[in-house]
């Protein structure tokens, strides 16, 4: 047999022409970066499962985001982790809440930066679900108001877009009509339309200091081990008014990123999440990996799956090294 004709090496024997026919790109325009606010002055708490990120107080979150925006990310998401936690989450959509004051400070300093903001509540409840305990559960229908309420507040403090991430039956469309009602027509819904009741969510339990106090989260977010279903959560959304879908976590649900990719036309967001960012720098800090190549490689996987937008810790990192 003479030799192949095809030689697929050619094309790969030097950086520019790997470069040159490079099929998935990464821009740090498509990245948002989480940050956690909490109230005070001052503050730049690390969060020990995630190294390089902090709770930080607003005036802090402000030059954070200068330097965010210099380095020409996408946009942020704020996580807001008040002083005081109750039973009916009443800082989520207090208009004084502290994702409130932070986006106002965020728009007025850094006005060309993209705020979005996370509308859930288990970060301002006392036991700390997602909604109103209702019989030991949470109860859907009843916290449709408060996801309302907190999407409206965010958008009069100056949101961008907002993003709900309670997986609540109904919610896109309780937000959608709400922010319609309210004269906020223009503010898109980005959806976490296939969240799952993910292991992967450890660390950010103690960056938000929202775990729950009783059971856990199983009712309301989704099983890992349904595809199908997460195509369906994602129809619904779509029906209800959401214009960006996202699903969550990214890399243990590539198969559901590129299942959407394939049946959705809408730009698609997933979110790298904390478990994912500390196992590589857990790896990496030990010296088994080599950290910039597997941050810049899971990122490339989630891009190559078919999201547009990812949501990442290691936001900043990775367009450093693209620049």
């Amino acid at each position: 047999m003479p030799f192949p004709t095809h030689r697929p090496r050619r094309l790969r024997r030097t950086p520019g022409l790997r470069s040159l026919v490079r099929e998935t790109r990464l821009e740090p325009a498509n990245f948002i970066f989480p940050l956690f606010v909490v109230e005070g002055e001052g503050i730049r708490k690390e969060i020990g499962a995630m190294p390089g990120n902090f709770q930080m107080s607003i005036d802090e979150t402000v030059r954070e985001c200068a330097v965010i925006h210099s380095l020409g990310i996408g946009g942020i998401i704020l996580f807001g982790i008040p002083r005081h936690k109750d039973e009916t989450a009443t800082g989520a959509y207090d208009d004084e809440g502290i994702v409130q004051r932070a986006t106002r400070a965020i728009k007025r300093e850094v006005p060309g930066l993209l705020v979005v903001t996370d509308v859930c509540n288990c970060e301002y409840t006392s036991h700390g679900h997602c909604g109103r305990i209702v019989d030991g559960d949470v109860d859907n229908d009843s916290t449709l108001a408060w996801l309302a309420a907190s999407a409206v507040s965010h958008a009069r403090a100056g949101a961008d877009l907002v993003a709900p991430s309670d997986m609540m039956d109904g919610r896109v469309a309780a937000i959608r009509r709400a922010l319609d009602d309210s004269g906020f027509p223009q503010i898109p819904i980005m959806a976490y339309a296939a969240k799952f009741a993910s292991s992967y969510y450890g660390p950010f339990r103690e960056a938000a200091e929202s775990a729950p106090q009783f059971g856990d989260r199983r009712t309301y977010q989704m099983d890992p081990a349904n595809a199908r279903e997460a195509l369906l959560e994602m129809a619904l959304d779509l029906e209800e008014g959401a214009d960006i879908l996202m699903v969550k976590p990214a890399l243990a649900y590539l198969d559901i990123i590129r299942q959407a990719r394939d049946r959705f036309d809408v730009p698609l967001a997933a979110y790298q999440v904390s478990g994912e960012f500390s196992q590589i720098m857990a790896a990496a800090r030990l010296g088994w990996i080599d950290g910039d190549r597997m941050m810049m490689e899971s990122l490339t996987a989630i891009k190559r799956a078919g999201a547009s937008i990812i949501l990442t810790y290691f936001a900043k990192d990775a367009a450093r090294l693209l620049e």
